[in-house]
């Protein structure tokens, strides 16, 4: 197969967007000049006032026209969210950390409803009746599974205390 030289201008559409005329966006806007926001012209600052905290992308150089904010950052998980947002949102960097936020918050949550006095009711809350009343046999399966590796895991940290315990105590007798 030979490489051939296709004529652009023999393509069908071609260059339809060379003539700043034909933009269907001209004249309400001009052609974007590198660095500036195309829209910042047309779009107030805020369509919401920002009287929370609010973390945003570094690639952003303003806070979104409409954002949500049930509840500010705050605790160890607005730690980490804070440390998150100093990196580009293409990075692991970015997003791993809040996935662990995530996390860390819900352990919050349940040690903050502990302070309060009030006992949260995680079966309910994981809708483990509605599974064991419509998925009795998959409910089941990850029950004994969670219980196996919770059992494997005590298991094993306690045989390591035992072991390396021994081998302090052998290790400092051998030294006389």
């Amino acid at each position: 197969m030979e490489n051939q030289r296709i004529d652009p201008t023999q393509i069908k559409g071609w260059g339809i967007d060379a003539d700043p005329k034909n933009d269907p966006t001209y004249p309400m806007r001009e052609r974007m000049n590198v660095g500036e926001d195309p829209d910042s012209k047309h779009r107030p600052d805020s369509l919401q006032p920002v009287d929370t905290e609010v973390l945003r992308s570094i690639e952003r150089p303003n806070v979104s026209a409409v954002f949500g904010t049930p509840a500010p950052p705050r605790g160890l998980s607005g730690l980490i969210r804070r440390a998150a947002f100093h990196y580009s949102e293409n990075r692991y960097r970015h997003w791993l950390p809040l996935i662990v936020a995530d996390r860390v918050s819900v352990v919050e949550g349940i040690v903050e409803d502990l302070a309060h006095g009030k006992v949260p009711n995680i079966w309910a809350e994981k809708g483990y009746n509605v599974e064991w009343k419509h998925n009795r046999t998959a409910f089941i399966t990850k029950m004994s599974i969670i219980g196996a590796v919770t059992a494997g895991v005590v298991v094993w940290l306690a045989s390591d205390g035992k072991k390396n315990k021994k081998n302090v105590k052998k290790d400092y007798l051998s030294r006389f």
